[in-house]
This record gives C-alpha cells, sequence and structure tokens, in this order.
C-alpha cells in the first residue's frame, strides 16, 4: 500500500552544469502526469511521462526538470560545430580568392555565434532520463512508508467498525420484543387489552419483525470488512477498490438506519458512518 503524496528529487550533474529533477505527487482519483521541461527537450515529454506512469498508478505527478550552474562555476562554453564548419569553408574561399592568409579573432567566432554560453540543446538528453530515474527511486520509498501508516490505521478504524457492527447486530435483535412489549402497553393504557396470542397482534408483530430485519445487512457488512481487511494486504494499487468497499459499507449501514426503528439503533448507526467517514477521507490518500 502506497499513499500518493510524497517528493523525490536528485541531480545529474555535467561539468560545471547539472540536471535538476523534481517530482511531487497529490491525491487524484485518476492518474494525472504533468511535466515541465526545457523547450530544448521537448521530445522526451512522451517518453518522460511513461517512464512515470509505470511507476505511479494513481494521483496528480508534477515533473520538473531544469539546468542549474555550480555555485561559482563560470558559465560553460560550447563550440557551434555546423556554424564553424561553415565558417571554414567561407574562410577557405576567402582566402583563395585575395591570395590573403588571416586568422579570425576570439571575439569574432564570439560575435557570430561559433563560441557561445552552453544551452540545453548542447547537452544531451539522456541525462534527464537518468535524473528522472533516480528521483522516481527517490519518491518511492517515503510513499511506502507513509502507506504503511496509513494500512495501520486503516486497520485500527475497521476494527471499531466491527465493534459498531457486533452492537448493532445486538440491538437490532431485541427490537421486535421491544416493540411488542410497547405494541401491548399501548393497548392496555387505551383500554384495549389484547392476549398475546390475538391473531391480529401476532400478525402485527410478525410483519413488523420482517420489516425491521438487518440479518442480511449485517451479513454484508461483516463481508466488507473481512474483504477490506484482506485488500489492505496486497502489494499493489489499493485505494480505487477500498473505496468502492467503503461505498457498499455505507450502504448496509445506511439500510440498516432506514429499518432501525430503535433511537439506540439509530444513534449506533450515526457513529459508525462517522468512523466510516474518517476511513473513507484516508482512501483518499491511497494509490
Amino acid at each position: 500500500m502506497n499513499s500518493m503524496t510524497g517528493f523525490g528529487a536528485a541531480t545529474a550533474p555535467l561539468g560545471n552544469t547539472a540536471v535538476r529533477v523534481e517530482i511531487g505527487g497529490v491525491n487524484r482519483k485518476q492518474a494525472e502526469i504533468a511535466v515541465a521541461l526545457p523547450r530544448a527537450w521537448a521530445e522526451l515529454e512522451t517518453s518522460l511521462r511513461e517512464t512515470v506512469a509505470a511507476a505511479v498508478s494513481r494521483g496528480r505527478v508534477n515533473v520538473s526538470i531544469s539546468l542549474a550552474r555550480a555555485a561559482g562555476a563560470p558559465a560553460p562554453l560550447t563550440v557551434n560545430k555546423d556554424k564553424l564548419s561553415a565558417f571554414k569553408k567561407c574562410m577557405n574561399e576567402l582566402i583563395d580568392s585575395l591570395d590573403v592568409d588571416t586568422v579570425p579573432t576570439l571575439e569574432a567566432l564570439v560575435r557570430l555565434g561559433i563560441i557561445g554560453e552552453q544551452t540545453e540543446s548542447d547537452i544531451p538528453a539522456e541525462n534527464a532520463a537518468a535524473a528522472l530515474q533516480q528521483a522516481l527511486h527517490a519518491i518511492l520509498p517515503p510513499r511506502a512508508q507513509a502507506g504503511e501508516n496509513m494500512k495501520r490505521d486503516l486497520l485500527a478504524r475497521i476494527q471499531t467498525l466491527r465493534g459498531y457492527r457486533e452492537k448493532l447486530a445486538e440491538r437490532a435483535a431485541g427490537v421486535p420484543a421491544r416493540y411488542r412489549e410497547n405494541l401491548m402497553k399501548r393497548l392496555e393504557e387505551c383500554g384495549l387489552p389484547l392476549p398475546l396470542e390475538d391473531e391480529r397482534l401476532v400478525k402485527e408483530i410478525a410483519l413488523f419483525a420482517d420489516r425491521c430485519d438487518v440479518t442480511e445487512e449485517m451479513t454484508r457488512l461483516s463481508s466488507h470488512l473481512d474483504q477490506f481487511e484482506k485488500i489492505c494486504g496486497r502489494d499493489e494499487p489499493v485505494g480505487r477498490t477500498l473505496d468502492f468497499l467503503c461505498q457498499e459499507i455505507f450502504r448496509e449501514l445506511n439500510t440498516t438506519g432506514s429499518k432501525a426503528n430503535d433511537a439506540v439503533l439509530a444513534q449506533l448507526v450515526v457513529d459508525a458512518k462517522t468512523e466510516l467517514e474518517k476511513v473513507r477521507e484516508q482512501v483518499q490518500n491511497i494509490e
């Protein structure tokens, strides 16, 4: 289990210059990958996205790639070999035409752009890919550690929900009996005492017991909680599956509450839903 949040960074040295890669992750239902890199390396965007997508299946991942000069280091220079070749050809033609031997000055070479400061296009793009891999390796361990912490919290909350489930089942089992007692009491207060074996009374109590029966809901709720714990132990992205299970658990609690006809049972449902909401909030952080 991994968290969707985290940060990783790596630097690939290139003499006086270095490629800096930073990766940050935040919560999202789907996988979103945003890449910001130097214009000269635009062709790398697709391959970088694929590399990140292979390591991250859910959440928004922001990838930033930039060049940084080492502190106090002089600006790195480079020679434009294409321009130099063209310049040499022109110089040779000029020397042959004028029959004059001449040597260009360094100032002329700089002014013509043959010698200049190093730019992104002068740096092999492979260095960015290497730094990206290092940054991914840096972000994955913190995500895994955060995921383990969330896993412990979730399992503890599932145990709390199990406790609520037991209380709900126990309270629900006595609802028909309490309804029968209250019904008999109201009939007596109204001066309409009926024997317990009266057919009309038996039919009313039987219908009520059927309407408020939550045996199926409690069985499914127990199954959902078992599945939740089992899925938490998988070594794969489980965020979407756990999110779906939370919806199913909520549905069973909601149905139980609608059948309650009992103030204590209704309050237990509210308390269980409150705990489930904490679980859902945590699940939103899981990849």
